[in-house]
């Protein structure tokens, strides 16, 4: 089913193109089914129990509100992170029963990798309104109760510090190999697909099939809610509880099954599978740390229980794995209650997130723009966008949820030169329009760009033009006796578009610089309704700036071509990140 709708979407995404209008604003259909289709997706993926999360997709459901209210409003980049940034939190606030996390989590997953810390204060106000508001919408929906049953905090004494330093860095190297995984399964699906020639649709069923198998044997890998979480926090207290050797087994089975699940185009998060995994990987450090030292030390239990590492697992995993340690330690913190617990967390999440960047070192000598590139945007990316996945993958996922954000956040950061086309035709003002339609026809051109004697810009000639003359010189034939359009003698310098009409006022043609960014290019297309606008090299001075010396022409359909390209750039340098996650840079 799943993969069925994975085809629906690619047949949506390509209507979605084909019918694109740049300028839309107010109620988008497509934008409104793309949502319901992943939503559904990720409720079939859950509900069959497969190795991932909801809260992935519950953060994608905010985000797609508020990118449907950002389409209702004023096109505006500030509002619009805003927007963005307040859906993102009310999916984790309203997941979790935790409205600081949530907060924290769309600082980190939106504002950061969009650049936007310096936001203005009202984008703060908007993140912790719509944080609060799902928060306690979940309250009176579901109650009051926390996502899943937390047991009480146990310190014994600070001597305990350095065991849960070194937990942090397990859970870090766990994260690494997790990670790794998904961007080998996602390679392999990638390769059987080309190699055996199946269809997208597939892999999901063949994740599913895996994850099943997997299940026979450890069917604790199952998606449950957080009901295996309990049972591995009540380690040692319960007897239904898994021993430490099982948790070990069902640790390594569920950062497989996720990998495979995730890799395999199945919808879900990493949030719930992280906690899981750290909750285990915390227990069975716990248990072997107090088995070995508190025989070594008789008397009193030197060490506290391995729930109360469980739990310290769970947010050093899961900072780990999504990049998101302030949202680990304000979630944890939100669900125990407990100050105690700050500082073991802490050192256990800065060293979780550590470990990654250690073994990723070598990229820090990559150019700053391709670093730029790997940090995901986000998307903006986007995301943005989107539509991907969920914004919770930061490390794991394709990128997407980021670029597909706001079009206009990368043609912000887009020039005019990367999308401009140095093959142009041009003409002298002299040639007759016979021999310009000629030119344009042989090459296959839907214009020329009319230079003067000294090769400077004079004018653009297009259809549009050809056909306004047409239609002049026809109604001036039908009240007089004059000969209709002669194109054999009429000179291009007599058709060709010159200049513009701006409030009134003649303005001269309209250009622009290679330095110009696209989104500023796109404005002045559409404010004018053009589809072409040549690209001109910027004088030394006032006088000089009236005669423009042509470098290029920017195509407004190479504009977008330009945007799609860039997205799917950063999806591949993001994957190849990922995929090198322990050779290559963060």
């Amino acid at each position: 089913m799943v993969g069925m709708m994975c085809g629906l979407l690619e047949i949506l995404d390509q209507i979605k193109q084909a019918s694109y209008s740049p300028q839309r604003q107010g109620f988008d259909l497509l934008a409104g089914i793309y949502p319901t289709v992943k939503a559904i997706q990720a409720a079939v993926t859950l509900g069959t129990g497969c190795s991932l999360g909801p809260e992935g997709p519950s953060v994608d459901i905010g985000k797609s509100c508020a990118n449907g209210f950002s389409l209702m409003m004023e096109n505006n980049r500030e509002r619009k992170i805003a927007l963005v940034a307040a859906g993102a939190a009310a999916g984790i606030s309203s997941g979790f029963n935790a409205a600081v996390a949530g907060c924290f989590f769309a600082i980190e997953t939106v504002l950061r990798p969009l650049r936007a810390e310096n936001s203005p204060p009202f984008t703060t106000a908007m993140i912790i309104l719509a944080s609060v508001i799902s928060s306690t919408v979940s309250n009176v929906l579901q109650g009051s109760q926390s996502a899943f049953t937390v047991p009480e905090y146990e310190l014994k004494s600070a001597a305990e510090l350095p065991l849960y330093l070194i937990l942090g860095m397990l859970c870090g190297v766990v994260s690494v190999a997790m990670t790794r995984l998904v961007a080998w399964f996602t390679k392999f699906f990638d390769y059987i697909q080309e190699k055996f020639g199946l269809p997208t649709v597939v892999c999901p069923a063949i994740g599913g099939l895996g994850a099943g198998i997997i299940a026979l044997k450890y069917p604790g890998i199952l998606y449950w809610g957080f009901t295996n979480v309990e049972e591995i926090l009540r380690t040692g207290k319960s007897a239904s509880a898994p021993g430490i050797w099982l948790l070990t087994q069902l640790a390594g089975a569920k950062v497989i099954a996720t990998a495979l699940c995730k890799g395999s185009g199945l919808v879900g998060g990493l949030y719930a599978p992280s906690l899981m995994i750290g909750a285990a990987v915390g227990a069975v450090f716990g248990g072997f740390a107090a088995e070995v030292i508190n025989s070594a030390i008789p008397g009193n239990a030197a060490v506290a229980q391995p729930q109360a590492y469980a739990l310290v697992g769970m947010a050093a995993t899961l900072a780990s794995v999504c990049s998101v340690p302030l949202t680990s330690v304000l979630l944890l913190f939100e669900l125990t209650k407990d100050y105690r617990i700050l500082l073991p967390l802490m050192g256990a999440v800065g060293l979780a997130i550590w470990v990654p960047s250690v073994t990723n070192q070598g990229k820090e000598s990559d150019p700053p723009g391709k670093r730029n590139l790997a940090r995901g945007y986000s998307s903006v990316s986007n995301n943005e966008d989107d539509d991907g996945n969920g914004l919770e993958l930061c490390i794991v996922g394709d990128g997407s949820e980021l670029e597909e954000i706001d079009e206009e956040l990368f043609l912000d950061k887009l020039k005019v030169s990367q999308a401009m086309s140095k093959y142009y035709l041009k003409v002298p003002s002299s040639v007759t329009l016979k021999d310009a339609i000629k030119i344009m026809h042989d090459s296959q051109q839907n214009c020329v760009l009319v230079v003067d004697e000294d090769d400077f810009l004079e004018g653009i000639l297009t259809y549009g033009d050809i056909r306004r003359c047409r239609s002049e010189k026809s109604n001036e034939t039908s009240k007089s006796d004059s000969d209709p359009l002669d194109v054999n003698t009429l000179l291009v310098s007599s058709v060709c578009t010159r200049g513009m009409s701006y409030r009134g006022r003649a303005r001269g043609l309209l250009t622009c610089y290679p330095n110009t960014n696209l989104a500023m290019a796109r404005e002045l297309m559409e404010a004018k309704g053009v589809k072409q606008l040549p690209v001109v090299k910027r004088g030394g001075s006032h006088n000089r700036e009236r005669k423009r010396r042509i470098v290029g022409l920017l195509h407004y359909d190479e504009l977008w071509h330009c945007l799609r390209k860039e997205i799917n750039h950063r999806k591949l340098d993001y994957q190849s990140r990922t995929e090198n996650i322990l050779t290559n840079g963060h």
